[in-house]
């Protein structure tokens, strides 16, 4: 297990497996973990762990990876799947948190909640020897604007529901397959990306990352969003190219971004974007909720203890391994 989880999770695993924990906040080196992998028989692993082919074929004992997130483009799962390792993940059980935290990051660049709380905790408020001015910290109200989804899955739906159901929101989304349901429900509008994109007034991205949507979000497409709008990432840092969005936030090509998820993890201190008050940046909290983080230390124990039992995983990602190798370790 390459991160301390909940204690009781670890408790449930005892009973099935001999659990070894990477204690450290930090994670385990790339060559800790290529020695640790050798040995085990299951792995439970996070985004920050780098599984790529090399280590999976050193694995000679590896039957099954239990990745505690969602995405998981950090293990090759090509690879995984020819060697006849399982690997899992944890879907549902963050939708919630994400798209709650989604609102946040909105309604922080929105109504410049934390350049706001700077202007008083630094004492600009108090220099300017005035309590209030009809041009202070000037916002954009959200009743009426377009909502623009990049990535209408479980969390990109939330979102929309929020937008439409709770601000009166008009919403219209982009994927690669139209969701007729969520259509009709919410009376989401498809759109082309460059469509949707030049449409918004709040665009927030809610895709995997995959060779498909790497820098989805480059240059050329940073121009197309109208000078007023606001850019959310929740979903993976590389969606989005950096550079091109740094210049977009220097040049005012876009209102404002909140960040959630970057390239470079964790960002650099001195980086370009901690320079914009109008971005807000958080440290990848958008499953960091009790609730979200519990449950889905719960998803990694049951696939790892079904995978034991013989069963499918009931999260399992490279459903064609099926067929390289049963389930279980007998």
């Amino acid at each position: 297990m390459t991160r301390e989880l909940f204690q009781d999770v670890i408790d449930r695993l005892r009973k099935y497996y001999e659990v070894e924990v990477w204690d450290k906040y930090q994670p385990p080196p790339y060559d800790v973990l290529l020695e640790k992998v050798k040995e085990v028989d299951a792995l439970a692993s996070l985004l920050s762990d780098r599984i790529d082919c090399n280590l999976l074929q050193q694995a000679k004992k590896l039957r099954i990876i239990s990745q505690y997130a969602v995405g998981y483009d950090n293990i090759d799962i090509q690879c995984a799947t020819k060697l006849g390792v399982y690997v899992t993940n944890t879907p549902g059980v963050l939708t919630e948190a994400t798209a709650e935290l989604t609102w946040a990051l909105i309604l922080a660049v929105a109504r410049r909640i934390v350049e706001s709380d700077h202007f008083v905790r630094w004492g600009e408020w108090d220099r300017l020897k005035t309590g209030w001015h009809p041009h202070m910290m000037l916002g954009i109200e959200l009743k009426g604007k377009i909502l623009g989804i990049v990535g209408l899955g479980r969390i990109g739906s939330r979102v929309a529901e929020i937008g439409v159901r709770g601000f009166s929101m008009r919403a219209i989304y982009y994927d690669t397959s139209r969701n007729e349901k969520i259509e009709r429900e919410l009376g989401v509008e498809y759109r082309d990306l460059d469509t949707l994109l030049s449409e918004a007034d709040i665009v927030s991205i809610h895709v995997p990352l995959t060779t498909q949507t790497l820098h989805l979000l480059n240059e050329d497409r940073l121009k197309k969003m109208k000078k007023g709008a606001i850019l959310i990432n929740t979903a993976r840092g590389a969606v989005v190219d950096t550079n091109a969005l740094v210049k977009a936030l220097r040049e005012g090509w876009i209102a404002g971004a909140g960040l959630d998820v970057f390239e470079q993890e964790p960002l650099p201190m001195n980086h370009p974007l901690t320079a914009f008050k109008n971005v807000v940046l958080v440290p990848h909290i958008g499953s960091a909720t009790y609730e979200s983080r519990h449950a889905m230390a719960e998803l990694v124990a049951e696939n790892l203890v079904a995978f034991y039992e013989g069963r499918e995983p009931p999260t399992l990602v490279n459903r064609e391994v099926l067929r390289v190798k049963p389930p279980g370790f007998r």
